[in-house]
Formats: structure tokens, C-alpha cells, sequence
């Protein structure tokens, strides 16, 4: 049986990414879909992790994912690209030198 959960509490229990972090993100994810690398994205705002998903084509697997985990923030860094066999490439505390691995992808296009 569903229970309601009342939205105010719903949102304290749920990570998910601020506006300067989806800016970065969404910066980064226009320059590969200009450059025909990316084609759709998702996100998805959990308990303890809020993810946004890139996708080369609309109905497949991510391609990579970029994680936030504020539990991992005093460790290892609360920000992950994720590859689509589940590896992570790179963890750290700033999100933008961990999508520094996925820029590198762009220049390499661009030669």
C-alpha cells in the first residue's frame, strides 16, 4: 500500500544537483551534444545520490554518468563520472576538474 509523503518532507530526504552545478553540467553536456557525442540526458534525484545520466542514444544504457554523494565528501570527494560498465573514472571534491576526464573526450573530437 503507497503512503503519502508530504512534498516538504519528501525533499529533505532526497539529494539532488543546485543550480551552479547543473549549470557546469549542462555547459559541458551542450558542447558534446554541438559536437554529436551526446543525444539525451536524465536525471534522478535519490536518497543518497543524485545522478545525471548521459546517453549516446535515447533507448540505451548510459553512457556516463555524473554522480553526487554528499556522504563522500569529506573522503574521497562527493562528485563521480561513472562509465557504462559501472567503473568510476574519476572521483573528487570539485565537479569541475571530475568532468575535466569528459572535456578531454571533447578535445580529442575536435582534432
Amino acid at each position: 500500500m503507497n503512503s503519502f509523503i508530504p512534498i516538504a518532507n519528501f525533499h529533505s530526504n532526497v539529494v539532488s544537483f543546485q543550480k551552479p552545478e547543473l549549470t557546469i553540467i549542462l555547459s559541458l553536456y551542450g558542447r558534446m551534444v554541438a559536437s554529436g557525442e551526446w543525444r539525451d540526458y536524465g536525471i534522478s534525484s535519490l536518497k543518497e545520490v543524485a545522478v545525471f545520466s548521459v546517453f549516446r542514444r535515447t533507448a540505451e544504457h548510459p553512457i556516463y554518468s555524473i554522480e553526487k554523494r554528499p556522504k563522500l565528501r569529506n573522503r574521497q570527494g562527493q562528485y563521480a563520472v561513472v562509465g557504462m560498465d559501472g567503473q568510476i573514472l574519476k572521483r573528487g571534491h570539485d565537479l569541475k576538474s571530475v568532468l575535466g576526464i569528459l572535456e578531454r573526450k571533447l578535445i580529442k573530437l575536435v582534432d
